[in-house]
């Protein structure tokens, strides 16, 4: 699967504590409306490192009832944990999610031996198609060129990355690296256009 175009990473509401849904369903077919190609739901953007469990699973499920397939459904499950990505991810196919966006894991700082070993498992466990999240600013690692080229090597399913390391020299390397069948999405909003021209094909925008 190809993700083209642009994609808005959603907020999570709440209200008293709880998710406030209708107003989460507004939001997505706002983005309808709006004429996007996608939404990207429990992404850091929808603090999933603070839902529970069941919250994030029931607002990707909200996500893809309200989106009834008029746009894609790339909802995030990564988490620093493999196993609980594993978890995460087989739960959002098991609700219809059309893809998986997976950041590298934070905090721990893997070595490249570790991030590629960390998202094989992912993707062995699943059929989503797999876009991976780079973002060195937030995670203090990158996924490197040559990690994310073993992975697609690897693993089918691994099908994109949104790129948020601030350099369009990189862009261009994964371009050149992985051919023109690999998605590449742009995760930095100011730097959408100097991706684009270098070989970015959508954005995860939150503006």
């Amino acid at each position: 699967m190809k993700f083209t175009g642009t994609y808005t990473a959603l907020i999570t509401p709440f209200q008293r504590g709880r998710v406030d849904e209708a107003a989460f369903q507004n939001l997505v077919r706002e983005q309808i409306r709006g004429g996007v190609d996608g939404i990207v739901p429990t992404g850091t953007t929808g603090e999933s490192p603070t839902l529970e469990f069941s919250e994030h699973i029931r607002v990707i499920e909200l996500a893809v009832q309200t989106a009834k397939g008029k746009i894609k459904v790339l909802a995030g499950t990564g988490a620093n944990s493999t196993a609980e990505a594993i978890e995460l991810t087989q739960a959002a196919e098991a609700v219809g999610a059309d893809g998986s966006l997976l950041v590298a894991p934070y905090y721990n700082k893997p070595s490249q031996e570790g991030l590629f070993q960390h998202f094989k498992k992912i993707a062995k466990a699943t059929k989503l198609p797999i876009v991976l999240y780079s973002i060195p600013g937030r995670c203090n690692i990158a996924i490197e060129v040559a990690t994310v080229t073993r992975l697609a090597k690897a693993c089918k399913n691994v099908v994109g990355i949104k790129e948020a390391g601030g350099d369009a020299d990189r862009v261009s390397q994964l371009r050149q690296a992985l051919g023109q069948a690999f998605s590449i999405l742009s995760g930095d909003d100011a730097l959408t256009l100097p991706f684009m021209s270098v070989g970015a094909e959508a954005v995860i925008s939150v503006s």
